[in-house]
């Protein structure tokens, strides 16, 4: 597979988890595990630029995909747009879903950059944020839309 520009090949057990191959053969730890039941988002990278829950998918279903998690989506020292927007909004707090909301994010405002508050409420019905009560996420979010479009 690609990771975030790399060619990335290992062998792995059958039952190695996507999200497991990330953090600890590739040693990308910015994915996160918050659940174990794909159930809160933390997990989110997007394989094939689509966001995925990396915790449901076993790494050999990545075979030949092109994966990006949080650590490839800046540009050397520069922010992704969305990046930027959730430091300058304040869209985190603890930071611990912060990376799954970025990826799942960036899809969102990839697809339709003329997102409503209900649009981003519900296209981030996947990740759970145990700390923000999500305004800032979603002001985040509405202003990288703009710096995106």
């Amino acid at each position: 597979m690609n990771v975030n520009g790399n060619s990335a090949t290992h062998e792995v057990p059958d039952n190695t988890l996507l999200v497991t191959f990330l953090r600890e053969t590739l040693g990308l730890t910015g994915t996160h595990v918050g659940c174990d039941t794909s159930q809160c988002g933390a997990c989110i990278v997007h394989l094939n630029g689509e966001s995925v829950k990396s915790c449901s998918l076993f790494a050999a279903q990545a075979d030949g995909a092109t994966i990006t998690t949080i650590e490839g989506i800046a540009d050397g020292d520069t922010l992704h747009p969305m990046q930027q927007a959730f430091h300058e909004n304040h869209g985190l707090q603890c930071g611990f879903c912060t990376p799954g909301m970025v990826m799942s994010a960036i899809e969102l405002v990839t697809k339709n950059k003329n997102l409503t508050e209900r649009d981003i409420r519900e296209g981030l019905e996947g990740n759970i944020c145990r700390c923000t009560g999500y305004h800032n996420i979603v002001k985040s979010i509405q202003a990288a839309a703009e710096k995106m479009s």
